[in-house]
């Protein structure tokens, strides 16, 4: 099957590390060239002089040379989607057309779209978050384009499928009138391989670790865990994200979740490491004792995963893909949304029991093995590709 997979954004798809959706898109190309596959990547060129097309594990890495070639935020994007579509048409009339295409957050769900709109080729979208549940969870914090909440549900009528990452994510997207049927839940995936319990552990002191990992924005809910530091006693809070360490001390958040530290009473237990990168993350789960995490919105549960996955319980906001990852009481505890009080307590209870958070983290380990391997989703992406493949073949005359 020849498979296109779109994503507008440009992205580190071959320098450094690859973290959210464009290591999410570059596994699932992987996993499907693998299984045979014909399997081609499409981003925006963001560099003058890079290549246009990459040979990556098995796949095809064309960058589209559409807009300037620097880097643009989403709402820049925007403008752009049409050209992308365009250039994806004529791309696809010449010596390779795609079986499907699956378009990837909504700009790139857009593009895909415009690419084959005079064409039968199906279109499958994964929209990775979606702005009018984000703009519930977080709003006054909600900074997304003004046009993203109306353009990504005419594209939800414009697909063959969507595909939602965890059960909240299916609720929203029937409620924006999808059908039941024309939604697909398959959860993100986890490379086992870098991910597990065996291996070497970032140095630490002999307090009680709190790992939270996730950009430095207040959408992440760093905020929540410093205040609940003051119930959980002799630990320390260790947030890794955002801008490299040098950096930190002219990062607005920074400076405003340690003089929020400072107002609260626990500097001392508070301690900002700036961004790590992805190949680095397992040894900082492995040095920690639980991981919180605690965004106001989250649809694949990433972070949660990868900390079960090294076998580290995990205390989360019952949520998105948190709440489909953590079985309360199984591999970690889930608490209300914002409930910092809960937060706090949980987290002091847990760190006290050495015998549950044993139990919770081999739960977890064998949680991830069997339910989400990256070898899983690919597999359920695979059976979905075939089944709107097969729909849209015209069927032959008796």
């Amino acid at each position: 099957m020849r498979v296109g997979l779109v994503c507008a954004h440009a992205g580190p798809s071959v320098d450094g590390p690859t973290v959210g959706t464009h290591q999410h898109i570059a596994r699932v190309a992987a996993e499907l060239a693998a299984r045979g596959h014909d399997v081609r990547v499409y981003e925006r060129r963001d560099e003058p002089g890079q290549p246009e097309r990459v040979e990556l594990d098995g796949y095809r890495l064309e960058r589209v040379p559409v807009g300037p070639p620097t880097s643009l935020p989403t709402a820049a994007l925007v403008p752009h989607v049409a050209e992308f579509g365009r250039w994806l048409a004529q791309r696809w009339s010449d010596d390779w057309t795609p079986d499907v295409v699956h378009g990837h957050y909504w700009v790139g769900g857009l593009a895909a779209a415009h690419g084959v709109r005079e064409t039968d080729i199906p279109v499958v979208q994964t929209f990775h978050s979606l702005g009018v549940e984000q703009l519930r969870h977080l709003g006054q914090r909600y900074d997304g384009p003004g046009e993203r909440i109306p353009l990504e549900r005419a594209l939800t009528r414009a697909v063959d499928i969507a595909v939602a990452q965890c059960n909240d994510e299916v609720d929203e997207l029937t409620r924006m009138g999808l059908q039941r049927t024309s939604v697909a839940m398959v959860p993100t995936g986890v490379d086992t391989a870098q991910f597990h319990p065996d291996g070497e552990a970032a140095p630490r002191d002999q307090r009680s670790r709190i790992l939270s990992v996730g950009g430095l924005s207040p959408a992440h809910g760093h905020e929540d865990l410093v205040r609940a530091m003051r119930l959980v006693g002799d630990a320390e809070l260790v947030i890794a994200g955002g801008p490299p360490a040098e950096r930190l001390a002219d990062h607005a958040e920074a400076r405003r979740l340690r003089e929020l530290a400072e107002q609260t009473g626990v500097a001392e237990q508070v301690k900002l490491v700036g961004t790590v990168p992805h190949d680095q993350m397992a040894t900082w789960y492995r040095s920690a004792d639980v991981v919180a995490c605690t965004p106001h919105y989250s649809s694949a549960g990433r972070v949660s995963l990868e900390a079960m996955a090294c076998g580290v319980p995990v205390v989360g906001y019952a949520m998105g893909g948190i709440a489909d990852a953590v079985v309360d009481e199984v591999t970690g505890r889930l608490v209300p949304p914002g409930d910092v009080r809960a937060l706090g307590v949980t987290l002091r209870r847990l760190l006290a029991d050495n015998a549950g958070r044993f139990a919770y983290g081999h739960a977890a380990v064998d949680r991830v093995r069997c339910s989400y391997t990256w070898e899983r989703t690919a597999g359920a992406l695979e059976r979905l590709y075939e089944r709107v493949v097969a729909r849209r073949k015209p069927v032959e005359a008796a």
